[in-house]
């Protein structure tokens, strides 16, 4: 390998394959000529990585381009089905207002209905009062009646009763 210059061919990647192969298939021990060896072996590999790099790199960029944009694609996708989501929960929540407004609704209906049928109960207890006192005033008025009734009977028991004749 001392000092041999690597030819430019027109293989795949800018080089000839004969000369990398006789590069790397050389008979010499590792330790002759290192120095020389090295800087063929680095301008090999430094040509080697830019034809790499060259045939790569286009594919890898436009790979990396389509990434970000499905990358944004995606955020886009998640902030809409996020503003989704939250018309779902905004509709859900609406739907338990309007069976909360339908529950409040029947129980006033049945609070109204409560209220009619005390105010009833208010009215005939209030009649049953006024007709319970009349009821005991007549019976007083009977009981006060009788009373006298009998006093007057008693009265006259008394005047009926013989009574001796006084003597003059």
């Amino acid at each position: 390998m001392g000092g041999t210059e690597v030819p430019r061919g027109s293989g795949v990647l800018g080089f000839d394959g004969e000369a990398i192969l006789s590069l790397c298939l050389s008979d010499t021990s590792p330790d002759e000529g290192l120095i020389e060896d090295l800087t063929v072996e680095d301008k090999a590999v430094e040509q080697l990585a830019e034809g790499l790099l060259s045939h790569y790199l286009p594919d890898l960029q436009r790979s990396k381009q389509a990434l970000q944009e499905l990358t944004q694609n995606q955020v886009v996708l998640l902030d809409t089905l996020e503003q989704e989501i939250s018309k779902f929960k905004e509709c859900h929540s609406m739907l338990d207002i309007n069976a909360l407004f339908a529950e409040a609704k029947h129980y006033h209906a049945k609070l109204v209905n409560i209220r009619k049928e005390m105010l009833m109960l208010h009215e005939k207890t209030s009649k049953l009062k006024k007709r319970a006192l009349k009821l005991q005033q007549k019976r007083q008025k009977e009981e006060l009646e009788r009373e006298q009734q009998r006093e007057k009977e008693f009265e006259r028991e008394k005047q009926l009763t013989a009574r001796p004749a006084k003597r003059t």
